[in-house]
């Protein structure tokens, strides 16, 4: 396979900002391509507290600059090259990038956004004069949704293809945006920007690419229902064969048990012992108790109604009377946030809750854990059942998305022959939620079956090479379709 030049167009990237998983796949998934011989690079915003990051990982270089504007370029961890477009603007949103703290979205949020698709677009086709073109543009989310429109006004012969992590967020503004932006009028219509008298930056990545992804297959063929599809279904429907799932990886180097830092003992699928260990520490750090008899249930995300939050409160009492131990680890929507401080309030034995988010508290939190409960509502791929499963945690999920095509349910023929990895179950209701997990805990308490599972979950393969490849195909396809279009 050709080695391609990628520029990766996100608004996060971990460890520089993280919102959600999305932050995750671009660090992840630009070095795999780099490791498969692509020369993928990143840029994101420039935000303050990226830019404080960038300078602890490494040397942080001025490349090019308007005024107040300016570009800087640093590299990844494991060498990935990344740029950073850094304005006034965005430099003051250095803990909420896209919304204030309610969720409100910014503003400017449509200025900042488009003016980052301009400079991916300069940065694409060497207009700043770095010495580098891009053969491909990978666009990540509404944020990236514009890179596409541009690409085309401008004429870059470069192939784009467009990814979805959530379409349940696809960047809605006023009509009149289109006319602030610059934008050509013939963009707002119902085959281009416009969606039910609004204006939809998403929409131009579905709309303009020459290829749309998504993070699983299921979650594909899911957005081109109504049920799932956000009202965008028939757009993402009509790209027929041009929208394809490729589910996510993880980076199995940073989610490691065997090797990582932050968990008080190593342990892997053939020395599988020190998850006791790890279990045992981290119950001393909630100051929870549990029996060798009593899982540990764990939950690591989002506090959204998305994520399931309000059903697994509303599960609570039947999760802990099971019995179990439930650790959270999460923030967000300030009446779950309410709900959980409550809780444990009521059940100060069982429940611990640890509101923000703490990365080694997480790796801990996976390594100790027995249970990792997933209740989404849908999800395009989810990564935190990828993360439990390198660590043993056998996940419980709601049968929707990436969680139904990356867990395999511990049936008794799935058992048998070794593919089982964890529980699923079809409907969303508490009563679902505590089943399943009694489901689980009926395997607990046999614990030579239980190792046999959690041997299994630990060597699924999570690793990014084979969605890298699957991508790396993409890009043929992209790239063939973009030179066809070209004019002779």
């Amino acid at each position: 396979m050709t080695g391609y030049r990628i520029l990766h167009v996100a608004a996060e990237v971990t460890p520089l900002m993280k919102t959600g998983g999305l932050a995750d796949v671009a660090q992840a998934l630009p070095g795999a391509l780099r490791a498969l011989g692509h020369d993928a690079r990143v840029l994101m915003p420039g935000y303050g507290g990226a830019l404080k990051r960038a300078r602890a990982v490494g040397e942080v270089r001025l490349v090019a600059h308007w005024g107040s504007a300016r570009l800087l370029e640093t590299e990844l961890e494991g060498g990935c090259p990344l740029w950073l477009y850094e304005t006034p603007e965005f430099a003051q949103r250095g803990e909420y990038p896209f919304g204030d703290a309610a969720g409100v979205p910014w503003a400017d949020n449509a200025e900042r956004f488009d003016e980052f698709a301009r400079v991916a677009v300069a940065l694409a086709d060497d207009a700043l004069g770095l010495g580098w073109r891009a053969d491909v543009v990978h666009g990540h989310d509404w944020h990236a949704g514009l890179v596409p429109v541009h690409l085309q006004l401008a004429r870059v012969p470069a192939a784009s293809v467009f990814t979805i992590h959530n379409l349940a967020y696809p960047g809605l503004f006023d009509l009149a945006t289109r006319a602030r932006l610059g934008l050509p009028g013939w963009l707002e219509h119902w085959q281009a920007l416009e969606f039910r008298e609004l204006l939809s930056f998403i929409k131009g990545g579905l709309v303009f690419s020459d290829r749309v992804t998504t993070v699983s297959e299921t979650y594909a063929g899911e957005i081109c229902t109504p049920d799932r599809g956000e009202g965008l279904d028939g757009v993402l429907a009509a790209r027929g064969a041009d929208l394809v799932g490729i589910v996510n990886g993880i980076d199995t180097q940073a989610w490691d048990p065997a090797a990582d830092p932050q968990v008080p003992v190593s342990f892997d699928a053939d020395e599988p012992m020190g998850k006791a260990q790890a279990r045992r520490a981290l119950l001393a750090e909630t100051d929870l108790e549990a029996g060798a008899d009593v899982p540990v249930v764990a939950y690591v995300g989002r506090l959204a109604q998305q994520k399931g939050v309000d059903t697994l409160l509303a599960a609570l009492d039947g999760i802990v009377d099971l019995p179990a131990v439930l650790i959270v680890l999460g923030a967000g929507e300030p009446a779950l946030e309410r709900g959980l401080a409550q809780a444990m309030e009521r059940r100060p034995d069982r429940v611990r809750a640890t509101i923000g988010f703490d990365e080694g508290f997480a790796h801990r939190l996976y390594a100790g854990a027995d249970m990792l409960i997933v209740p989404s509502h849908f999800e395009p791929c989810g990564l935190s059942q990828l993360n439990a499963m390198r660590y043993g945690t056998i996940p419980v999920v709601h049968r929707t998305g990436g969680l139904a095509e990356t867990v395999v349910d511990a049936s008794e023929t799935a058992r048998a022959d070794g593919s089982a990895t964890g529980f699923q179950f079809d409907e969303l209701t508490p009563e679902a939620v505590v089943a399943a997990l009694a489901r689980a805990y009926a395997l607990f308490g046999e614990p030579e079956r239980w190792r046999d599972l959690m041997v299994s979950a630990m060597r699924r393969d999570s690793s990014w090479s084979r969605s890298a490849r699957a991508y790396g195909a993409l890009y043929d396809e992209a790239l063939d379709t973009r030179r066809r279009r070209l004019p002779p």
